[in-house]
């Protein structure tokens, strides 16, 4: 089974994605490369190029960006994306625009990271980055990664982990039971193998550091509200049916609980934010406060 996500779900949770970027450990990457002219950064699963859009402006002013995803129509939505929003664009193959006073270079590569991802990390990098993927992969793909992240002596930034938590106002009686059913579903192999779901900043973070990394985590939650009517009936739409693919929950309490949902006046759905870097690499770290 693999997984894949349309080009419309992932501009409709863009804002939402940049609004929950932990301050804290932004600015612990970023000031990891305050000092640089220039970066390099690998994007990993990178959707329609969202990732790049949110860390751009706080980066180097010159900037290449390798964007990586499996799925080639989201990658030709990211080109599209990133030509719309550009202040100018210098050149198509390969990508060069200008935004925010940065000259940014892009390439757009499509492999497929469950067995390529070592291809990804080839040739000179300053910066892995990742966001909303280490909790679809399995622990033992989070492992190899690390190792050939470690090998290499990569730092990486990575954003929105799902960490498990679903509050919504008002409580609906179902919320457990269709939390749990959800993660039950999550766990299913997405290609990479059983999902690590909610463990996968604690596997990354527990492999990480005994690979000598010092590693720094903060919350990332989405906090939505009736603003972000569209988000939430989306995601309503999606766990619902995830969970009805379990089996868990009838099927008269999951539709009562997305009615419900639908119309829920807020809700925070908990991710992880990380930033690892490998000892002795030079960088400057900040202390990030977990929470």
């Amino acid at each position: 089974m693999t997984t894949s996500f349309s080009p419309d779900w992932l501009f409709l949770r863009e804002p939402a994605d940049h609004r929950a970027r932990n301050a804290d450990v932004c600015e612990a990457a970023v000031a990891a490369f305050k000092e640089h002219q220039q970066i390099s950064i690998v994007d990993l699963a990178c959707g329609t190029g969202s990732n790049l859009r949110g860390l751009a402006p706080l980066l180097p002013l010159n900037q290449t960006w390798s964007l990586v995803d499996s799925d080639p129509v989201l990658l030709s939505a990211a080109q599209a994306r990133l030509i719309a929003v550009a202040d100018n664009v210098k050149s198509i193959d390969p990508l060069i625009l200008e935004k925010n006073g940065r000259l940014i270079t892009v390439h757009f590569i499509q492999l497929d990271l469950r067995t390529e991802f070592k291809r990804a990390l080839q040739g000179e990098i300053g910066l892995v980055t990742a966001a909303a993927f280490f909790d679809l992969v399995s622990q033992n793909w989070i492992i190899r990664f690390c190792e050939t992240l470690s090998r290499l002596k990569l730092p990486l930034y990575a954003t929105l982990i799902y960490s498990g938590e679903g509050n919504w106002s008002p409580h609906h009686p179902a919320d457990a039971a269709v939390l749990a059913a959800f993660h039950k579903h999550q766990s299913r192999d997405k290609g990479f193998g059983p999902a690590a779901g909610p463990q996968g900043a604690t596997v990354l973070v527990h492999t990480l550091t005994g690979r000598g990394y010092s590693v720094s985590t903060a919350a990332s939650p989405w906090r939505l509200c009736s603003q972000n009517a569209l988000h939430i009936e989306a995601l309503v739409n999606g766990i619902s049916e995830a969970v009805s693919e379990t089996g868990l929950v009838p099927e008269t309490i999951i539709a009562d609980w997305r009615a419900a949902r639908i119309r829920a006046a807020q809700c925070e759905i908990g991710h992880i934010d990380l930033f690892a870097v490998p000892c002795g690499r030079g960088f400057q770290q900040q202390s990030v406060p977990r929470g």
